[in-house]
């Protein structure tokens, strides 16, 4: 029997607002899956058509979001390192190890694990975990959309984009936006 090694990558640590995003993937190695790169370095079009490869061909994979107040509560860091295990933990099969893309390990994990910098460009299963983490938060942002309208979600994803920026000092801040995030806090003052 084969070790399972599970790739484990985030999307939306920067933004400020919505959640940070964490997918954790176990590739099948009798179906690899040409293409896979870091997601930041694919077309939206491209991530697409590789997600659906992944959840096709892979034999498992978890996507887990920690919510905006939870950032806020525990910090972005923590909040991150929370949902790679939670991610690890929601795998439908326990891997043997996990290579985690960046240079911290969370605490607790529920296999040996590794970090890997720029694991996201070299290692396939974090390349995997990097699309399903973006394509998924992209689609989160996508529905803040309508439920938030004026903010401009489905365009900026929540970064800070001048676009961004300008409808948060017009509207205030929406239940998703991370108050603990400096440009946010300073915008919070004149709202709350």
């Amino acid at each position: 029997m084969t070790a399972h090694v599970a790739g484990v990558d985030e999307a939306g640590r920067g933004p400020l607002a919505g959640p940070v995003v964490v997918a954790a993937v176990i590739l099948d190695p009798a179906r690899p899956i040409d293409g896979l790169a870091d997601s930041k370095q694919l077309s939206a079009k491209r991530r697409e058509s590789l997600y659906a490869l992944i959840v096709a061909h892979a034999l498992a994979h978890a996507v887990v979001r920690v919510e905006a107040a939870e950032i806020d509560r525990i910090n972005i860091l923590q909040a991150t390192l929370a949902g790679m295990r939670r991610a690890l933990e929601a795998l439908p099969i326990a891997p043997a190890l996990a290579l985690i893309d960046g240079n911290r390990l969370p605490k607790s994990l529920p296999c040996p694990a590794r970090a890997i910098v720029r694991g996201d460009a070299s290692e396939p299963a974090i390349s995997a975990a990097s699309i399903l983490a973006k394509v998924s938060r992209d689609r989160i942002l996508v529905e803040y959309e309508s439920r938030w309208p004026g903010y401009g979600f489905a365009q900026h994803k929540g970064y800070p984009a001048p676009a961004h920026l300008e409808a948060l000092r017009r509207l205030g801040p929406c239940p998703e936006h991370r108050r603990s995030f400096a440009p946010v806090r300073q915008v919070c003052v004149g709202f709350e």
